[in-house]
């Protein structure tokens, strides 16, 4: 049976799940917990961290390894701060239900984000926990196949197309050597269906893809296209924005469908000289435009 994805587009639905409650509080929109890697290497889910919070979580916490506290503490404000050294650090840090997003790869390492996955894929209360993976955290899963044998349902992956051929090199994007070829909808949708979990390759033409078939695609080409996301960064934030929406409480699929559709949004305003930082600061224009 033939795919048939819907299109991402502006709906009314979307900016009604965008609207915060005006009698409610900060835990009520979601505690989001996004780990960094070592000093040197934090900025990565600093940006991560800074959409989420721009996006409407209620509180972000940035989990951070004892080296890098002090670089970490000097750069930011609204965000919080917590030390974690290790897998065993990060299982204690979990204990606290009020964080219900996680958001692990941008920056950490692969070593790191190993370490973190083992802990977070390990079942249990922890296996509950809508975590996002991204860069370091996918080139982890790629490394390892027990790794990826143990992700779930509670798991998106949002990898680049490089990215995406590590993780199943047997799925055919259609410019590698491999044994077929498929349209990235087909692909994206038999890779979702493997693991078991929502996976969003991202592109020009970003795929989000459900295990039970569900498939949504964000275009942005011809007069809407945004070349200039093409920087350093503005994957990190885009995985930050996911991570803030599942804090809130959307359903995975619509979490990601309005992250990409507001990440474009927000470039689309800003234009050619874009750099990552740019984007989260963009959300509060593209809300009223929307008026939310």
């Amino acid at each position: 049976m033939p795919f048939q994805p819907t299109i991402v587009t502006q709906t009314v639905e979307m900016m009604d799940a965008l609207r915060k409650n005006s009698d409610a509080h900060k835990y009520s929109h979601g505690h989001a917990l996004i780990l960094t890697g070592g000093a040197g290497r934090t900025g990565a889910a600093r940006l991560a961290a800074r959409g989420a919070l721009r996006i409407g979580a209620g509180l972000v916490t940035l989990a951070v390894p004892p080296a890098a506290q002090f670089e970490v503490a000097c750069q930011i404000t609204a965000l919080m701060l917590v030390r974690c050294a290790d897998g065993a650090a990060l299982a204690e840090i979990l204990a606290d239900q009020r964080i219900n997003a996680l958001c692990l790869g941008p920056g950490m390492g692969v070593a790191r984000a190993a370490a973190a996955l083992d802990t977070v894929l390990a079942g249990g209360a922890l296996k509950a926990r809508l975590t996002v993976l991204d860069a370091d955290a996918l080139s982890a899963l790629a490394a390892d196949a027990n790794l990826m044998e143990r992700l779930h349902e509670a798991c998106i992956l949002t990898p680049h197309e490089g990215e995406f051929s590590r993780l199943f090199p047997d799925i055919d994007l259609g410019f590698g050597q491999t044994h077929r070829k498929e349209s990235r909808v087909e692909a994206t949708c038999a890779a979702a269906a493997r693991v078991g979990c929502a996976v969003v390759l991202k592109g020009p033409d970003t795929v989000i893809a459900m295990p039970d078939g569900r498939c949504a695609v964000h275009s942005a080409r011809a007069g809407k296209g945004v070349p200039w996301l093409a920087t350093a960064g503005a994957g990190d934030v885009l995985a930050g924005f996911v991570t803030g929406l599942l804090a809130r409480g959307l359903p995975m699929l619509q979490a990601a469908e309005t992250a990409v559709w507001l990440h474009a949004e927000c470039a689309r305003g800003i234009g050619p000289g874009l750099i990552a930082e740019d984007l989260p600061e963009a959300l509060p224009q593209v809300f009223r435009a929307l008026g939310v």
